[in-house]
């Protein structure tokens, strides 16, 4: 697989990389320990070597689970994980767990760092980002606690996750930030507004998550499909019925351009995300090999110029419903 920069960092990564939260966590029960550490190391053998995990997802076992698979593979693949959530129990008056709050205190950070070390297997993080702006703790503060950590060789590169443009700008004075994690696909493009012209003028890469819409644009869904009360799509206003109903205008144009190129409207959406910017990099994720297969077969599809207007002009006359996230949860992006 052909290999992309992240930013001005010198972080050299595989042009698509591995979301690995789904193997422990937010869709359906975990899966099977061994099979998911079969897939991982599937993907190294693949050309894939930028994985992506955090202790949230589980949370710490995902951690423990990517540690453990890409144990054999040290030095040859770069690991990125993510703080910023207490994951101390969170007690409601009725003493029933409620969700994490959010937590960037600098000695929270270093906390965290500690614990990710020793499930990861590994002497120092190749990528830590700030998972979301914790609007309690200035982002100098942040950026400079990561910045002790660089200093000290417990991590190398500093990344944000889903951060508004005055944000990144302020950490990025601090300490360079490497990349920004954000959603972003051909269902999903507020970051092209003002982040993406902002990463391009700083030298920061964006990893897109989601970059399939969180399953929605394979194609493999419609308004009567169902979701697990433990898939948290189940609780997504993009995924009732009848927002999955009105959205498949996208994969109709998904389709009718995968068939012209012999592709899956996947593997164009990802293709259409690696056209966009050389610094872009992708984080499919998946637990199924053959999915995986799919997915890296994208970053063989050429999509010309034409292509790519064509695919603009009609995605643009597209309006998607639902929004993306609860108005909890949106509340903690573009912060």
């Amino acid at each position: 697989m052909r290999k992309r920069k992240l930013g001005k960092s010198g972080l050299e990564v595989s042009a698509l990389g591995l979301g690995c939260m789904g193997m422990s966590f937010s869709y359906g029960p975990p899966k099977d320990k061994q099979e998911m550490i079969s897939v991982l190391r599937s993907a190294v053998e693949r050309g894939v070597t930028f994985f992506d995990t955090a202790e949230v997802y589980g949370p710490f076992t995902n951690e423990e689970l990517v540690g453990e698979a890409l144990a054999p593979f040290r030095g040859k693949v770069v690991i990125a994980t993510k703080f910023g959530f207490d994951l101390s129990p969170n007690l409601d008056p009725r003493g029933m767990k409620g969700p994490p709050g959010l937590n960037s205190r600098p000695e929270h950070i270093k906390q965290a760092v500690e614990g990710s070390l020793k499930r990861l297997k590994v002497d120092a993080i190749d990528l830590l980002y700030q998972h979301r702006v914790d609007l309690n703790v200035s982002i100098e503060d942040v950026a400079g606690a990561v910045k002790e950590l660089i200093q000290q060789g417990k991590v190398k590169h500093f990344g944000l996750s889903e951060a508004g443009v005055k944000t990144i700008r302020r950490a990025h004075a601090v300490q360079p930030v490497a990349a920004l994690q954000s959603e972003y696909s051909l269902w999903t493009r507020v970051p092209e507004k003002e982040v993406i012209p902002t990463l391009e003028e700083l030298g920061i890469a964006l990893v897109p998550y989601s970059p399939l819409g969180k399953g929605f644009l394979t194609g493999k869904m419609n308004e009567n499909t169902k979701f697990e009360s433990s898939d948290f799509r189940s609780t997504l206003p993009r995924f009732t019925p009848d927002a999955l109903k009105a959205n498949q205008a996208l994969i109709e144009l998904l389709n009718s351009i995968a068939e012209r190129k012999k592709a899956t409207p996947a593997q164009i959406a990802l293709a259409w995300l690696l056209a966009q910017k050389p610094w872009i990099v992708p984080i499919p994720g998946t637990t199924k090999l053959h999915r995986l297969e799919e997915n890296i077969g994208a970053e063989d599809i050429e999509l010309t110029s034409d292509d790519l207007r064509e695919i603009d002009t009609a995605s643009s006359r597209i309006k998607v419903q639902g929004a993306r996230y609860p108005e909890k949860l949106e509340q903690m992006t573009g912060r």
